[in-house]
Protein backbone atom coordinates (compact mmCIF):
# COMPACT_ATOMS: atom_id res chain seq x y z
CA UNK A 1 0.00 0.00 0.00
CA UNK A 2 0.76 3.49 -0.63
CA UNK A 3 -0.12 6.72 0.86
CA UNK A 4 0.44 10.18 -0.83
CA UNK A 5 -1.14 13.17 1.35
CA UNK A 6 -1.75 16.58 -0.45
CA UNK A 7 -2.13 19.59 2.11
CA UNK A 8 -4.58 22.59 1.14
CA UNK A 9 -4.93 24.79 4.36
CA UNK A 10 -7.36 22.62 6.69
CA UNK A 11 -8.28 19.98 3.79
CA UNK A 12 -6.45 16.89 3.44
CA UNK A 13 -6.64 14.70 0.04
CA UNK A 14 -4.99 11.51 0.78
CA UNK A 15 -4.22 8.52 -2.29
CA UNK A 16 -4.61 5.36 -1.60
CA UNK A 17 -2.86 2.45 -3.73
CA UNK A 18 -3.14 -1.10 -3.39
CA UNK A 19 -4.32 -3.03 -0.64
CA UNK A 20 -5.31 -2.12 2.46
CA UNK A 21 -5.13 -5.18 4.55
CA UNK A 22 -4.02 -7.04 8.13
CA UNK A 23 -0.52 -6.31 6.89
CA UNK A 24 -0.27 -2.62 6.52
CA UNK A 25 -3.65 -1.30 8.24
CA UNK A 26 -1.53 -0.26 10.92
CA UNK A 27 0.76 1.95 8.97
CA UNK A 28 -1.95 4.01 7.85
CA UNK A 29 -3.80 3.96 11.23
CA UNK A 30 -0.48 5.74 12.49
CA UNK A 31 -0.45 8.14 9.25
CA UNK A 32 -3.67 9.26 10.45
CA UNK A 33 -2.19 10.75 13.52
CA UNK A 34 -0.45 13.50 11.77
CA UNK A 35 -3.51 14.25 9.81
CA UNK A 36 -5.52 14.98 13.11
CA UNK A 37 -2.13 16.38 14.35
CA UNK A 38 -2.99 19.51 11.41
CA UNK A 39 -5.60 20.11 12.50
CA UNK A 40 -7.61 19.00 9.30
CA UNK A 41 -11.15 19.81 8.86
CA UNK A 42 -12.11 18.02 5.86
CA UNK A 43 -10.19 14.26 4.75
CA UNK A 44 -10.87 13.44 0.95
CA UNK A 45 -10.06 9.73 0.52
CA UNK A 46 -8.73 9.49 -3.41
CA UNK A 47 -9.50 5.04 -3.61
CA UNK A 48 -9.62 5.31 -7.25
CA UNK A 49 -6.16 3.39 -6.74
CA UNK A 50 -7.27 0.69 -3.70
CA UNK A 51 -7.93 -2.66 -5.15
CA UNK A 52 -8.72 -4.17 -1.64
CA UNK A 53 -9.72 -3.49 1.58
CA UNK A 54 -9.88 -5.74 4.57
CA UNK A 55 -12.13 -5.61 7.55
CA UNK A 56 -9.05 -4.27 9.40
CA UNK A 57 -8.77 -1.59 6.78
CA UNK A 58 -12.83 -0.89 7.00
CA UNK A 59 -11.58 -0.45 10.99
CA UNK A 60 -9.77 2.62 10.01
CA UNK A 61 -11.83 3.75 8.10
CA UNK A 62 -14.90 3.99 10.97
CA UNK A 63 -12.40 5.39 13.06
CA UNK A 64 -11.37 8.01 11.25
CA UNK A 65 -15.23 8.93 10.28
CA UNK A 66 -15.96 8.70 14.25
CA UNK A 67 -12.80 10.85 14.82
CA UNK A 68 -14.06 13.52 12.01
CA UNK A 69 -17.11 13.63 13.62
CA UNK A 70 -16.23 14.05 17.06
CA UNK A 71 -14.34 17.38 16.26
CA UNK A 72 -16.91 18.38 13.69
CA UNK A 73 -15.18 18.05 10.43
CA UNK A 74 -15.74 15.96 7.12
CA UNK A 75 -14.86 12.61 5.74
CA UNK A 76 -15.38 12.25 2.31
CA UNK A 77 -14.37 9.25 -0.21
CA UNK A 78 -14.21 9.43 -3.70
CA UNK A 79 -13.45 7.06 -7.10
CA UNK A 80 -14.19 3.10 -5.53
CA UNK A 81 -13.64 0.86 -7.86
CA UNK A 82 -16.79 -1.39 -8.39
CA UNK A 83 -15.16 -4.10 -6.32
CA UNK A 84 -14.45 -1.74 -3.06
CA UNK A 85 -17.48 0.08 -4.02
CA UNK A 86 -19.57 -3.83 -3.29
CA UNK A 87 -18.04 -4.35 -0.27
CA UNK A 88 -19.33 -1.45 1.07
CA UNK A 89 -22.77 -1.76 -0.20
CA UNK A 90 -22.82 -5.07 1.39
CA UNK A 91 -21.23 -4.18 4.91
CA UNK A 92 -23.53 -1.18 4.98
CA UNK A 93 -20.72 0.98 4.80
CA UNK A 94 -22.41 2.96 1.72
CA UNK A 95 -24.92 4.55 4.03
CA UNK A 96 -22.15 5.96 6.57
CA UNK A 97 -19.48 7.44 4.10
CA UNK A 98 -19.99 10.24 2.36
CA UNK A 99 -19.17 8.38 -1.19
CA UNK A 100 -18.79 10.41 -4.29
CA UNK A 101 -17.55 9.53 -8.09
CA UNK A 102 -14.45 12.23 -8.12
CA UNK A 103 -12.74 15.02 -6.36
CA UNK A 104 -14.91 17.66 -7.41
CA UNK A 105 -18.24 16.26 -6.27
CA UNK A 106 -15.94 15.38 -2.69
CA UNK A 107 -15.10 18.90 -2.00
CA UNK A 108 -18.60 20.34 -3.02
CA UNK A 109 -20.54 17.70 -0.76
Amino acid sequence: MEIKTTMNGNEAVVTLSGRLDTTNYNDFENQTNEWFSNRITHLILDCSDLNYISSSGLRVFLTIQKRMMATGGKFSLFAMQPGIREIFDISGFSAIFSIYPDLESARKG
